[in-house]
């Protein structure tokens, strides 16, 4: 008899979209498919695509949406498109259903779906704050939708779970006690393989010595991420410290203000392919993520299987990941004058670095794969 099962995950936004969630979900999918089981991933047309597509092996559908904040926020169109997909969904019988994040509509027809078919739902959480959009009034408005949206989401999922301890912590605001954490993490083999055949670009593309410090920041630019801090507490270590250098690679809404932010030290790349985030970190001293709303950050993962030293705010699962100082260093904000600080103290300590570096890989290895992750799934 087959042990094989047929599982859905809704996540309302998946590549080509860029981020922590749309990553989550892929890898999950990948290493579900590895232990022989059949995945098959619904999302948002966000950026109009074919309503259906094999992405590396894996199916794809894309229901139509209206695309509110740029594309942060779809919201499920009920039209023609959406029932001849729900309808295909529908004949698939699946076995057991995954809704990656509880606050958007998708969310809740994912959940609402497996209800429909007596099918296991589960929800992971992967934030937590509220959603922002740094509008106080929408903010404020956005607060509460959300929170009619879990609620409504609740009707029909029970079992809620977090990328991190953060999140489970979070959930506790909307009330829902979390049955556990299903820590967001990476592919350590694929990134080893990358690694292995990589060599220096960008330090050699930029004319920086071996002896420069490099600090690097990949993500979504957006100014949650803590970018505009992070920029000015740059500025102002290159006024003491001419050999350290700054790239950032990603885009977002800060695209254009990271553009102008271009100096001989401060280098803007763009979005890059996770293959060249991989390359980029491996030339990396210094991972900075000041981020000051954060669930479980892949970043951060990414640059600790590069053994770069992490330098983060005290949000999401930093906590976790960095038990204490000997491992990376979590601050309490992204205050610029703790930022810089905090930066030229590990600067100068090259020694720490490599200690800290080697620990927080060890975690890595023994807490956050994609094996372990997809073996907590599968026993579900």
């Amino acid at each position: 008899m087959s042990n094989k099962k047929r599982y859905c995950i809704f996540a309302a936004q998946y590549f080509p979209h860029l981020g922590g969630v749309e990553r989550y979900t892929y890898n999950l999918s990948k290493k579900l498919i590895e232990l022989g089981n059949e995945v098959t991933i619904v999302t948002s047309n966000v950026q109009h695509l074919q309503e259906y597509e094999k992405m590396d092996g894996i199916p794809v559908y894309r229901m139509p949406c209206i695309n509110m904040l740029n594309g942060r926020y779809p919201v499920l169109k009920f039209n023609r498109n959406f029932f001849r997909i729900h309808h295909i969904l529908r004949e698939k019988k699946f076995d057991f259903v995954i809704v990656n994040t509880r606050f958007y509509i998708h969310s809740i027809y994912g959940q609402w779906f497996a209800k429909s078919q007596g099918t296991r739902v589960i929800t992971i959480d992967h934030g937590t704050s509220h959603l922002s959009v740094n509008n106080k009034v929408l903010d404020f408005f956005g607060g509460i939708i959300e929170h009619i949206i879990t609620k409504i989401g609740r009707l029909f999922c029970k079992e809620y779970y977090g990328v991190s301890k953060a999140c489970t912590e979070w959930l506790r605001h909307f009330h829902i006690q979390a049955k556990g954490v299903l820590y967001n993490s990476v592919d350590l083999e694929n990134i080893q393989e990358i690694l292995d055949k990589t060599e220096k670009k960008y330090r050699k593309q930029y004319e920086i010595d071996d002896n420069a410090v490099v600090i690097t920041f990949t993500g979504r630019l957006l100014p949650e991420k803590g970018i505009p801090q992070l920029v000015t507490a740059m500025k102002r270590i290159n006024q003491k410290k001419k050999n350290v250098y700054l790239f950032i690679a990603g885009d977002g809404d800060l695209e254009e203000y990271v553009n102008k932010s271009k100096t001989s030290n401060i280098i803007p790349l763009g979005r890059l392919s996770f293959e060249e985030i991989i390359k980029l970190l491996s030339e990396t001293d210094i991972f900075c993520l000041p981020s000051f709303s954060e669930g479980f950050s892949t970043s951060i993962l990414e640059a600790i299987a590069c053994k770069c030293f992490v330098v983060t705010t005290e949000r999401g699962g930093a906590k976790e990941t960095f038990p204490t100082d000997d491992y990376g260093m979590v601050i309490k904000n992204n205050d610029v004058d703790l930022l810089e600080h905090s930066l030229m103290k590990v600067i100068d300590d090259k020694e720490k670095r490599e200690k800290a570096v080697q620990l927080a890989y060890d975690r890595l290895k023994e807490n956050y794969t994609w094996d372990i992750v997809a073996a907590k799934v599968e026993r579900l």
